[in-house]
Order: C-alpha cells, then structure tokens, then sequence
C-alpha cells in the first residue's frame, strides 16, 4: 500500500530590516532550505528606519500571522518591532544576533549601530566603481585617447588574460585599459605616445595560447582552423609582441601558468615600484 505524498506546509515569515534586507533574505531562505517540504510565504519589508515606516510594517505582519526575522539595528525601533510581534502574540528573531554577540565577546569590541555598515559608499566604493567603468569602456582599445587617464594599460596578443585582469585590478581601484596587438594591423598611435602611464606586456607560451583559442572557438561553435591557432603563424605573433615590448622597454608578465589574480598582482607590483624594464616569467 502507498501512501500518498505529504503535503508541504506553507507558513509566512516576515523579513523586516533598516538595509536592503538581502542578507536577511538570504539567511532565511538558508536557513528554510534545510527543512523537506517546508514553503515559506515571504514578505519582505527593507529600509525600515523611521516609527511610522515600522508602524506599516507591523499593520501588515497582523494580517498574516507567521515567523518575524529582522536586522533592525536601532535599539528603539528593534524594541518597538518586539513588543509590536509580543501584542500579536508572534515569534521575533534578530537573526544576526547570536552571531554578533559571539563575535563582540571574543573581540571585546563593542557594537556598532550604523545601519547598512556592510554596503557603506565610501571614496574606496566610489573609486572601484569608477575603475570599473573605466576597464569595460576601455577594452581592446576602445576609449581613443582616453587612455592618457589610465593608471596602466596592458598590451598583448589576443587571449592572454587582458580583460580579466583589468577587471580584477578595477576591483582593486586600479583604471586598467588593454589594448589588443593584430597581426594584420600596426601598433596604434595613441600607445606609442603615451608617455607617462605604466604599459605592461603580457605574453603567453604558444602551446598554450593554442589551447586557449581553440577552446574559445569550441564555446563560439566556431569549428575551422585558420591562422588564428596555426601553430607558426602563432608563434611569429608571439614573438612580434615580445620584440615591440622589448624596444619599447615595456615591463613583460608571462601569463602561461598564471592566474589572473597572480597577474594582477605582478602587475600592481609593478606600477607601484617603478617602470623600468622588468620580465616575471610564469
């Protein structure tokens, strides 16, 4: 005999928080996902920070009995959202709460009531957003002449970790552009005059630099050999790259057996102590 499927139970949790109420969210899904067919109703109430937002809050929680989690960092509001739950004769949980107290006791810190401390727009915020910005618009020399304002520009053949790598230094706020060198077009203009701005090569093995565009023509379903992974003509465009980078005197990264990050970091090594001629080989 079989017995037919149990049903899940449904019930509402009320996430209330003074921030965008997505940690919160995600801990109550977090903690809802380790339960079988258990279906929480959520209702959502972010940027509660003034009485009367509390008081909207709270009429809307009356009409759907449930579980109330909350982030509510000011003592008058967390005290009020309380006994608000405590007349309803509801459950309330500061979901953070154990957690910050084990961790204030072990620090011996006391707590901080900034709200949304963890998503404070500082300079530092503002600067990386702005690097950012500036890699994507910059990417295989796009931009022009904009790149006199870049903190450094990388050079390389095509598929040797330029995107990546600025974009991981614009996370570092550091204005990273790239240019791409072709085979079948001269070095721009607008590079050789830079003057004043860091300029790093990035090379890569040819072996390697195969393998790396063959699997990028089978993502792109891109099937034909051309010159592009032509073992010989890969070869001369490697070293084409690496005898402008030496004549320039351009500090050269070997990113072959590198991460970006590790390339990242020789990169940022570099602009911060000095730009003569420097090889890291992988």
């Amino acid at each position: 005999m079989t017995h037919p499927p149990r049903l899940a139970t449904y019930f509402h949790v009320h996430l209330v928080s003074d921030s965008t109420g997505e940690t919160l969210n995600a801990m109550a899904r977090a903690v809802c996902a380790r339960f079988n067919n258990v279906l929480p109703i959520e209702h959502i109430y972010a940027l509660v920070r003034s009485p009367r937002q509390l008081e909207r809050a709270l009429s809307e929680i009356a009409d759907a009995p449930g579980l109330v989690m909350h982030t509510i960092v000011d003592e008058t509001l967390r005290a009020a959202l309380e006994n608000g739950c405590q007349v309803l004769g509801m459950a309330c949980f500061g979901a953070l709460d154990p957690l910050v107290s084990a961790l204030s006791w072990y620090l011996g810190a006391p707590l901080s009531t900034r709200v949304g401390a963890q998503y404070a727009l500082d300079s530092d915020y503002f600067n990386r957003m702005d690097a950012l910005s500036y890699a994507l618009g910059h990417d295989d020399g796009q931009g022009g002449q904009d790149l006199k304002t870049a903190d450094v520009v990388l050079v390389g053949v095509s598929r040797t970790s330029k995107t990546p790598t600025c974009i991981y230094l614009a996370h570092r706020g550091v204005r990273a552009a790239n240019v791409a060198l072709v085979p079948t077009s001269g070095v721009p203009a607008n590079l050789l005059d830079l003057k004043r701005i860091p300029i790093v090569g990035l090379t890569v093995s040819p072996d390697r630099l195969i393998e790396i565009r063959r699997t990028r023509l089978r993502s792109i379903n891109e099937g034909r050999e051309s010159s592009y992974v032509d073992i010989e003509a890969v070869r001369a465009e490697v070293v084409a790259a690496r005898r402008l980078f030496e004549r320039q005197g351009w500090p050269v990264i070997d990113v072959s057996r590198r991460s970006v990050e590790e390339t990242a970091a020789a990169v940022i090594n570099i602009i911060s102590g000095g730009h003569g001629h420097v090889e890291l080989l992988g």
